[in-house]
Parts: C-alpha cells; structure tokens; sequence
C-alpha cells in the first residue's frame, strides 16, 4: 500500500512540477493591462462561457501566454483535434461535471471520512475517465495524438469504482453485505420493526375501538412510534406523553405495550448508524491512496472540458491553426479580429480581412490614412490574434498563414494621459516610448497608435523618426499609426521599415477597411471638410495657411491611393476573368473528355455486338457440325452428308449458290399460306431447300432432305407445293 501511495504521489509531485515550469515561460507584456487593451479578456470570457467544469473556467479566466514552442504547440494541436472532433459529429464521452476538490482533499486527510454521496460522486468520476480511456482505442490514439496526451501520465484504475460498489448500491445506501455486523443488525432491526408493527395496530385497533384515537391515529416524536388520542381521553391510555397538538384537542402517547419495543428499536438504529459509520471511514482509508491519482482524474476532466471550449470557440470565430515558427516574424493572411467578426455575424455585416506580411527585410510597418478608416483596429488584430495564438487558442486567419513566437508585446494605443503624476497626453507618450526603446528587442512586438502625437507637429515628428529609427535598430517588430508626413516619407527610404494604408472611398467618404503596403496613405483632410459641407472660403483659406510642398505630397498620394484602388480593381476583375476562363476551359475539357468516353462507349458497343455475333454463329456452326455427325452416324448415304458438310465449310461463293437455289426453287415450289403438317413439303427460308416435315418438336422441326435429316427452327420453314410443268 505504502508503495502504491509514493508512487501515485511521485506521478502528481511531477504533474505540479511541470505545471510550475510552464509558468515560467510566460510573454512580458506593457503596460499591464496591455492584455485588456486589446481586449484578450473578452475572448477569455468568451471561452469561459463555452466551459462546463469549474476547473475548466478557472483556466480560461487564468488563461497564459507563453512564449515556450512546445507548450504553444501542444495546446493549439489538442484544439484544433478537438475542433476536428466536433465537425466530424464525434463526442468525446466526457461528461462529469461536478467539482469534488474538497471531497478528494479531505480524502487525503488522516481521520477523515466521507459520507455517502462523495463517494457516488467520486465513483463518476472514475466511471468518466474509464470511459474517456476505452473512448481511446487505438484508431484514436493515432487520430488525436495530442488529446490523447492528456492522459499520459495516469491510468484506467478499476479497483476505485469495485471498492465502492462493494459498499455503496447505485442509490447511495450502505449495503447489507458492507460488513457481518452490519447485516446482523439490519436483521435484529428488521424482526424488532415487525414485532413493533404488530403489537401497536393491536393497540391501535383497542383505541380506535374504544373511540379514543383521534383521526390522525398514529405518528412519531423523537423517533418513536406513538398514538394520536384525544385529549380527554388520554388518562384513560397507558404509556408516556409526548407532547400535544397546537389546539391543545390532540395528545401524542407511547403505548406502555409498545416502550420495550421502541426501546430494542431505538438501540438497534443507534448500532446501525456507527456500524455505517465505520464502514465508511474503512473505505475512505481504502479509497485515500488513490487521492493523488483521482485528482488527476478531475484534472484530466477540466482539461478535456477546457480544450472542448477552446474548440468551440474557434468554430465560432472560423479559427485555424497557422504555421508555427520558433523566430519573430508575421505573414498573416486574410486575419479578422474575432471579436468584432462575432459582432458583425450577429448584425449580418461582413468583415474585412487584413493581410500584412513582417519579416527581417520589413520589421516596421508605418499605417497611415483617414481617421475611422482602420488602422486601430488593425493593429488590435494582429495584436489580439497574437495573444490567442500563443495562449493556445485557434485564431481567425487563413490556415497558410505563418506566425512567430514574441516574448515580450508592448502596446501604446490612444490618450495615457496620467493624471495621478500631472504628466501630460505628449509626456505619457514620451514616458511610454522611453521604455519602449530601452527593453524592446529581437523577440518583441510592439504596437504604437499615432506616434508623435500630442505635441507640435513639426517636433513631434522628428522625436517620432527618432524613436522609430531606435526601434528599428533594436530589430523589433511592430506596427506605427500616424499622420506624419515625415514619417510616410522616412518609411519610403529607410531600410526595415515599411509604409501601409487604410483604403478609403473619396467619392462616398466611407472608409474601406482594406489594408494596402507599400504605399503610404493620405488623411484626406480637405476631401472630408469638403465633402461634408465646410464653406469653400475657409477650405482654400486652409490650404494657403499649408506649406505648397506638404499640400503637394498630401495630393500626390491622394491621387496615387485612387489609381493604387483602381489598380486593384482592375487586377480583381481581371483575376474574375482569369478564374472565369479557367471555369470554361475545365468545362470545356469535361465535355471533350465526356464526347470521348462517348465515342469509346459506342466503338465497345460495335465492337461487342461483332463479337456476339461471332459468338451466335460459331454456336451454330456448332450445332450443325453436331447434327451432321449424328446424321452421318445414322444415314445410309454417307456421301449426301459428307456432301452437306462441304458446303457448310466451305462458302466461297454462297451467295452466288444460295441466289441460284432460290431462282432453282422458286422456278420448281410455290409458297403456300397454309399450316405445317407432318408430311407436307416445306421449304427451309435460309438456304431455299426443300424437303419433307417428318417431325415437329415444341419449336424445332426434322426435315427430311434427300437422305439428311436436319433439325431446323419450326419459325423457318414456311409450306410449298410443286409447280406441275407445262407441256
């Protein structure tokens, strides 16, 4: 027993160990509540809500963000097995959902004992994990490798459930058979109760006789069997009162008959609940050795539970599994940010797909554009898709996407203005940037919403550079929102750093959220003033007060947005019409190859009907050829059938012969219409020779010809006289 405990408690000491070392390898994020700006714990709460088990609540709510491959890996492949799991209409048999923590503990205490509905509980859950472990056969160990994993480090222990069951039946009663002792009792208790019954209806039916029962008749009190008389009768009742109704109209007696009885009952039931109580503190004793194990069993509950809501979620937000890769880079492919993609789903609005790629050669992504148009949003995306994929969650983005491992995610995103140290919105900035500079790395990811701002355009711009340069050094990766022309223009020519923009439609002013690299974006400022209505004197007064070269590059890349839009118009249209093509070409090979099979259909069908015909004829030269033989056998003129046979064989020219015979017989026969008789002359269709019909069979028919009898087709013979010669 002892050696049982150490090693169920060694398989759990490492089970806490490992927990602890996952711990460790956790992202650094800034600020703290970076996690909440980009809105990660309304995913989690999201998650939580799909989770059965307290266990499996807790580790969403709890839910890290690691930076270790192993553990990212593991916890997206269980998810997306499981994701596998549900689209297939598979369920894994996981269904206790109780949390017994406290009972599995006191099971551990010295002393302690559990009563009987901890034990039925504990008993579930040992009957869920054996279903979860027979669930597991060996075509599912290979299909859910990593779900299977779960149960790496316990077994399928039925002695639990058999221990149990030895003392408990399925309602929770101690059994009989629970011990000698107890089954002693219960008899003792059993004749007692019996005898107890017989001797009060006895006395019951002398009151009710003597009318002084009143119409409850009978009752209990602490216990014991007493009688219901009325209270004016009651001194006329021998036994002890125990008390009176309400009214004060009913008196409650123990018969004296029946004390001596109640008594030995009494006792017997006093014996009968320490006796229970010592059977089930020798099954907590038994059970307590497995205390470590079946708290990996309720573990393993909560982990299948938790992954299932993990699966769930995924399925709701369209979640893949990206490409993993152990170094920091991004190439994110049609990515939606989940939560607003749940939020348009239930509106029935679509959501536009952000597309960017991050790497060595372009670390820094410079977004710029409208405001409204996007940016925040998409750098919350990826930012958020981020978290979720190395919290183990699937994300919202295209399968073929590939996403690297950060270990530290700093955000700067609108005013952090601090009031509790009187720092201004710019100083709140600089303050944030300063310890952007001095911890951002190879391995950090950084996000940073209108750099610069705050402060005066032309200084906040040139710190802004600075800072970028800075972090560009560090090879940091990130994304920068701004409407710094000076910014557009240092991401056009500075190496690492690349310039993006937002889409906007100018005509309708309506923001596209489309997301374009490579080129910068205009604010449209005095698109917007002028579209909205801003009176023209104030608009052209605007742009005298803008320096000619800055209004200049602001239209420039106005106009180079439109044509970059129209561009890709043009490009979506021409591949609508490469696709389009492609369709018919498909269609066109299908009916090709369709028209092909045909013809092969009608040359096998030619082909087989020669063949059959083939066949039918060498089946009747057969036939013949047997005939022939039988009527060589039988015939006296050998010769007429050695005859018949040549001109079987040989049919140089049949037709020429087979014409002349009919011309022959048509000159010497006249067909008549009338019944075959035996006797008669018939003339055989085929080959034009005549003969007398000496036997019909069903329908077949002899023929005798000459000395040959031939065995023909009744259908192809057909009657003849002959024709009387004119003299």
């Amino acid at each position: 027993m002892s050696v049982l405990k150490n090693k169920f408690s060694l398989v759990y000491i490492f089970a806490s160990k490992n927990l602890a070392k996952k711990q460790k390898f956790m992202i650094k994020l800034y600020p703290e509540n970076a996690a909440i700006q980009l809105e990660f714990d309304k995913v989690k709460n999201i998650v939580q809500e799909y989770c059965s088990t307290v266990l499996a609540k807790n580790k969403a709510a709890n839910l890290r963000v690691h930076t270790k491959k192993e553990y990212i890996d593991n916890d997206l492949q269980q998810t997306a097995e499981f994701k596998n799991l549900l689209l297939h209409g598979q369920t894994l048999p996981n269904d206790f959902t109780l949390n017994i923590e406290n009972e599995i503990k006191l099971l551990s205490i010295d002393g302690a004992t559990l009563n009987e509905e901890a034990f039925l509980k504990i008993k579930q859950l040992s009957i869920n994990l054996h279903n979860i472990f027979r669930w597991f056969d060996a075509e599912k160990q290979i299909a859910y490798p990593y779900l299977y994993h779960v149960l790496a480090n316990i077994y399928d222990e039925k002695n639990i459930v058999q221990l149990i069951d030895d003392v408990l039946d399925e309602y929770g009663v101690v059994k009989d058979s629970a011990s000698e002792n107890l089954q002693k009792i219960r008899m003792s208790l059993y004749k007692k109760r019996n005898e107890l019954r017989r001797v009060f209806e006895r006395v019951l039916y002398k009151l009710s006789k003597a009318g002084y029962s009143a119409d409850i008749e009978e009752s209990f009190s602490n216990g014991r069997r007493v009688v219901a008389v009325f209270a004016e009768h009651k001194r006329y009742v021998k036994g002890i009162l125990h008390g009176e109704s309400d009214t004060k109209k009913t008196a409650f007696i123990e018969p004296e008959e029946t004390i001596e009885l109640n008594n030995e009952v009494y006792s017997l039931e006093g014996e009968e609940r320490r006796e229970i109580l010592r059977v089930l503190k020798e099954l907590t004793t038994q059970l307590k050795v497995y205390a470590p194990l079946l708290q990996m069993y309720l573990q393993a509950t909560g982990d299948f539970d938790f992954i299932k809501a993990k699966a769930k979620f995924a399925i709701s937000i369209k979640g893949e599994l990206p490409n993993i890769v152990n170094n920091a880079c991004l190439d994110i492919k049609q990515a939606y940010h989940p939560l607003l993609y749940l939020y348009n789903q239930s509106k029935e609005k679509i959501t536009i797909p952000t597309t960017l790629k991050l790497d060595d050669k372009n670390r820094i992504l410079v977004i710029s554009g409208p405001n409204a148009g996007g940016k925040t949003v998409t750098m919350k995306t990826i930012g958020l898709n981020q978290l979720m994929m190395q919290s183990g969650l699937l994300v919202a983005v295209h399968p073929t996407s590939t996403m690297g491992i950060f270990k530290q995610l700093f955000i700067h995103i609108g005013d952090t203005q601090n009031l509790e140290f009187e720092l201004s919105t710019y100083s709140s900035h600089l303050q944030h940037m300063k310890h952007f500079i001095e911890n951002a790395n190879g391995k950090t990811l950084f996000f940073i919403d209108e750099l610069g701002s705050g402060s005066d355009p032309n200084l906040g711009g040139a710190f802004a550079e600075v800072i970028m340069e800075e972090l560009c050094k560090k090879h940091a990766m990130g994304i920068v929102t701004t409407h710094y022309l000076n910014l557009k223009v240092m991401a056009n020519h500075t190496p690492g750093i690349l310039n993006g923009a937002m889409a906007f439609d100018e005509k309708s002013l309506q923001p596209l959220y489309q997301l374009t690299t490579g080129k910068p974006g205009s604010s449209y400022t005095f698109a917007i003033a002028q579209r909205i209505g801003l009176p023209q004197h104030l608009i052209n007064r605007a742009r005298k007060l803008v320096d000619d070269n800055h209004f200049t590059l602001d239209n420039l890349l106005n106009n180079t947005e439109k044509n970059l839009l129209q561009l890709n118009k043009e490009k979506k249209e021409l591949q609508q019409l490469v696709k389009e093509n492609e369709q018919l070409k498909k269609e066109m090979e299908w009916v090709l190859q369709k028209e092909k099979h045909k013809q092969q259909i009608e040359l096998l069908k030619h082909q087989n009907k020669i063949a059959e015909e083939k066949i039918a004829y060498l089946k009747e030269m057969e036939r013949k050829l047997k005939q022939i033989t039988l009527d060589y056998k039988k015939s006296t003129n050998k010769d007429e059938v050695m005859k018949h046979l040549h001109s079987l064989l040989f049919k140089k020219n049949e037709k020429t012969v087979v014409n002349k015979l009919a011309k022959k017989t048509a000159a010497t026969y006249q067909e008549i219409n009338t019944a075959l008789t035996i006797g008669s002359l018939v003339k055989i269709k085929k080959n034009y020779q005549v003969g007398e019909l000496k036997e019909i069979r069903g329908k077949r028919a002899i023929v005798q010809i000459g000395q040959v009898p031939i065995n023909v087709e009744l259908a192809d013979l057909i009657s003849v006289k002959k024709l009387e010669k004119n003299t």
